[in-house]
């Protein structure tokens, strides 16, 4: 992992688009969002694969930190928070300014992040207001994270498992959400996963269910309302004092 870098100042932060209002990206808030190009991962189940390259695609539009901060003051006192995602956000060296930027306009600070980099989310957290932490497996199945990430040497899942034990550490709100389809999560799997993470602590667990965009040619086809199974989901809901499912 890359330990040293040198720090980028808000206006170089490379936004690869922007949503201007949404309800569900922070729960319990009105935000914006900033999405971050660059990924290190290849998840065979990414619905923003343009965004996994660090350099933006020249086929598709981008947006700027002046677009944001204009958006941002023309939305004071409509908006809560600011959430910055991805892509993976923590690969900018230049969020730490962003998030202090946004911070002083008044706006809480939310970060989706897939805890692929653990020093980098500690360089920020003191600034984050919440945080949702994406877990793709169990933490303790380093073959099946490394081939949901597209990985063939390193071990993401413990990358994630310090980025965890770091967010709890510091206090900060979170939740953990997992993107889950038969193919690669099987029931049984879904339940060891949140056994494993209701172990550990975690309180607020989201199953978000694939849905295949149209415009990807994804490997996964979409599922019913069968799945997860009535028992499954009742047994989240007894595990977790804050258990969220999501279809759409």
């Amino acid at each position: 992992m890359d330990q040293k870098r040198v720090a980028a100042v808000a206006d170089e932060l490379k936004i690869a688009a922007i949503t201007p209002y949404t309800s569900i990206d922070y729960p319990g808030c009105f935000s914006a969002v900033a999405f971050i190009q660059g990924c290190p991962w290849r998840c065979r189940y990414c619905h923003n694969p343009h965004m996994q390259p660090r350099e933006f695609p020249p086929q598709y539009l981008h947006s700027s930190w002046g677009e944001l901060v204009t958006l941002l003051e023309r939305r004071k006192g409509l908006l809560d928070a600011v959430v910055f995602s991805g892509g993976e956000p923590t690969l900018d060296p230049a969020l730490r300014d962003a998030m202090q930027r946004v911070k002083e306009m008044g706006f809480k600070i939310g970060l989706h992040t897939s805890g692929c980099y653990p020093e980098h989310v500690a360089q920020v957290i003191d600034l984050v207001d919440w945080v949702g932490l994406d877990v793709k497996a169990s933490l303790t199945d380093a073959e099946a994270y490394r081939w949901i990430t597209g990985l063939n040497k390193s071990d993401p899942a413990d990358h994630v498992s310090q980025t965890l034990e770091l967010i709890q550490k510091t206090g900060v709100s979170y939740e953990c959400r997992t993107t889950a389809h038969p193919a690669y999560l099987p029931d049984e799997k879904i339940l060891s996963l949140a056994k494993e993470l209701r172990s550990r602590g975690v309180e607020t667990f989201a199953l978000q269910v694939y849905r295949k965009p149209k415009e990807l040619d994804l490997p996964f086809a979409n599922v019913g309302h069968e799945y997860p199974e009535p028992e499954t989901l009742e047994a989240l809901q007894k595990l977790f004092p804050r258990f969220e499912l999501r279809r759409e």
